[in-house]
């Protein structure tokens, strides 16, 4: 099948630190051009962008997808399409699933599966055990976006809690390390207190208590001494608490062999949430307290966490209905998640340019993804055009993940998605699918 040839006109672009209009070419799957006043051929689409804002489609670099094993929940197609309409042009995906991604083989399974059905690029990380070691040394760098280590409570096998392992982990990794960091010694406590006292009842409310910022910043503490010791690349996922902030230094990703990432709900949603949100927010770590989303939103500002991801996680209704003890962790967030972050933009907390680096660029330079995350010429063609005029109401009839619903429902965003391009084709227009999206194993380059 051709690429077919595009040429948006009169957009704001916003890129690499800048905003301003001009038209952008898309050849054979690419970006050929950006320059003002470009005349249309004769075999070329050309998409009038007056009005709207071109950006690079966003990397989320944290989902997931639940296939296999978990595929009532949600599955690779059904995820990956929910991402598309959201502006989410690549996407890389934990290996918590059933059977967990622990060995090479498990992983290679998962890159055959996204190649028949995945509707946006993909990358999956391998999972660290407490004796996966020999796995971890087969990891090819060029072709997996890193290692993947629970320092926290998760499914089955996949908690590293021996101090040995943890080391030679973070000693022998071929390529960045990823970490959930939360305590579980200390967060089993809380919760055998709290039930102790309410048994099955717990309030929702507690979670960030029980969940508490003390876990959180005891095991981001020891996996910042781990990676200094050895010299690791070491990339935090969603920090959560103003505490664990401090603990990162600001200024560019290039600079840095350690790094952070927050999720679009920590800059949305705050504790008072739970009385009217439930266990429908209920995620881990937490969602904390106002005092916690300010000081997140301001270290993306300062660029001490880089990294913006969603860590969509979706879970059924009947599954998050049930008491405090019983509803899983995790919301389903891709769809809608661009959206969510540029509320901060219109508020005037983020500049919009400074959410697209953390979105786009700081994702594709911590994972050194080949050819994506910026508007270049000679890159892929991976880019979402935005309405920031035309607000859109979340409603559950309109979600695509299969869990069929949103936390954000009822919420009005202020801008909507009005196109999504990867690898040169337009994929999503208007509220619906254009064609088949053809989409690619994501590449990375040698660290």
């Amino acid at each position: 099948m051709s690429n077919p040839r595009w040429l948006i006109t009169n957009a704001l672009l916003v890129n690499e630190g800048r905003s301003f209009h001009a038209d952008l070419r898309i050849a054979e799957g690419r970006i050929e051009r950006i320059e003002r006043g470009l005349q249309a051929r004769a075999d070329e689409t050309v998409i009038d962008a007056s009005g709207l804002w071109l950006l690079p489609g966003m990397i989320d670099s944290q989902v997931h997808f639940r296939d296999p094993g978990l595929t009532h929940k949600g599955d690779i197609a059904s995820e990956s399409r929910a991402g598309v309409a959201g502006g989410i042009t690549s996407y890389m995906e934990m290996p918590n699933t059933k059977p967990p991604a622990v060995d090479i083989e498990t992983l290679e399974a998962k890159y055959v599966r996204a190649a028949q059905v995945s509707a946006a690029n993909y990358g999956f990380y391998l999972g660290a055990t407490n004796d996966n070691l020999d796995q971890i040394r087969r990891i090819d760098a060029k072709r997996v976006p890193g290692l993947k280590i629970f320092m926290g409570a998760s499914t089955g096998n996949m908690l590293v809690d021996n101090p040995d392992t943890l080391d030679a982990i973070f000693r022998e990794a071929p390529c960045t390390i990823i970490t959930h960091c939360e305590d579980t010694p200390m967060i089993d406590a809380n919760v055998a207190a709290a039930k102790a006292k309410f048994g099955d009842d717990i309030p929702v409310e507690l979670h960030p208590e029980l969940r508490s910022r003390e876990a959180c910043l005891k095991s981001t503490t020891l996996a910042l001494a781990l990676a200094r010791r050895h010299g690791t690349r070491l990339h935090v996922l969603h920090l959560s608490t103003a505490e664990e902030v401090a603990l990162f230094e600001p200024g560019p990703i290039e600079s840095k062999r350690i790094t952070a990432e927050t999720c679009v709900h920590y800059l949305h949603f705050d504790s008072r949430d739970y009385l009217r949100r439930g266990a429908l927010i209920k995620c881990n770590p937490a969602i904390k307290h106002a005092s916690d989303r300010a000081a997140i939103l301001r270290a993306l500002v300062e660029g001490r966490i880089d990294v913006l991801a969603t860590d969509h996680a979706p879970h059924t209704l009947p599954e998050k209905s049930r008491h405090y003890a019983a509803s899983p962790s995790g919301l389903p967030l891709v769809q809608h998640a661009l959206q969510c972050a540029l509320e901060r933009v219109f508020d005037g907390d983020l500049p919009v340019a400074t959410l697209v680096e953390r979105f786009a660029h700081a994702a594709a330079k911590r994972y050194r993804i080949r050819d994506r995350g910026f508007l270049r010429e000679g890159g892929f063609a991976d880019l979402v055009l935005v309405d920031p005029n035309r607000s859109q109401l979340v409603r559950r009839e309109d979600t695509l993940s299969r869990c069929g619903w949103s936390p954000f429902e009822g919420d009005r965003f202020r801008s909507s998605i009005h196109s999504t391009f990867f690898n040169g084709r337009r994929v999503w227009h208007d509220g619906g699918f254009d064609q088949a999206p053809l989409a690619m194993r994501l590449e990375f380059d040698a660290q």
